[in-house]
């Protein structure tokens, strides 16, 4: 069976690193969907309107698969250490690079200049992810109450404080400011590097960010606008 997308998102993010570990963790960031030019027609999202939040399976772009898929993966939430099977995670390495995200749907435009677009908040893709369907988050048959969150539930509340000085932060627009704390705070790291000296890079829309974590805080030391170089 052959897939093709019927949509693409546009984010913050045109790397892989930074990107919100999961949906919904950073309900600021937010990402506007494109159709493609078949399904640039308002009938294909008639009704969407109702509804709060949305499904996204889509394809992981930035993934290789070269060496093959592996069937148990190391994730993060265990440190990048201990080994599970890859039916147990959402890693990007797996037999088919599909993913699933719920959105917050903020709007719709139905006339722009690119057909319609959905605008969307508490994304976790990257800029130009291809999006293969888009269904509908229906609460009463899609939140479950009373499930377990298996492992990634032991460090769901872990967060760091974030501190940028101001003469950093003035730099940064201030419309895209409150989802790049959010994101910060999720400690973008992979989970086996503690290295409190070592400046990591993080590209964000037209920034280049430059930080360091030492115990529980994420200190930001350059703000690089890629716009003015």
């Amino acid at each position: 069976m052959e897939i093709e997308a019927v949509a693409k998102i546009r984010t913050d993010f045109p790397k892989k690193f930074g990107i919100p570990r999961q949906s919904g963790l950073a309900d600021k960031v937010t990402g506007k969907i494109v159709f493609e030019s078949e399904f640039k027609n308002p009938d294909c999202i008639r009704g969407l309107e109702g509804f709060s939040h949305i499904w996204l399976i889509w394809g992981f772009s930035m993934t290789s698969a070269e060496g093959g898929v592996s069937l148990t993966v190391r994730p993060p939430r265990l440190g990048g250490n201990k080994r599970v099977g890859v039916f147990a995670t959402r890693s990007p390495n797996r037999p088919n690079p599909l993913g699933l995200s719920c959105v917050r749907l903020d709007k719709i435009e139905y006339n722009s200049a690119e057909g319609p677009m959905l605008y969307v908040s508490g994304v976790d893709l990257a800029d130009g992810t291809p999006i293969f369907d888009i269904k509908p988050y229906i609460p009463f048959s899609d939140c479950k109450t009373d499930a377990s969150g298996g492992f990634a539930a032991d460090n769901a509340a872990y967060r760091l404080e974030v501190n940028i000085p101001e003469e950093l932060k003035v730099k940064i627009k201030p419309e895209k400011l409150p989802a790049l704390i959010q994101v910060l705070s999720q400690d973008p790291r992979p989970a086996y590097h503690k290295d409190a000296d070592r400046v990591y890079g993080m590209t964000y829309a037209e920034y280049e960010i430059k930080f360091r974590a030492e115990d529980s805080c994420v200190y930001v030391v350059d703000v690089i606008c890629s716009a003015n170089q």
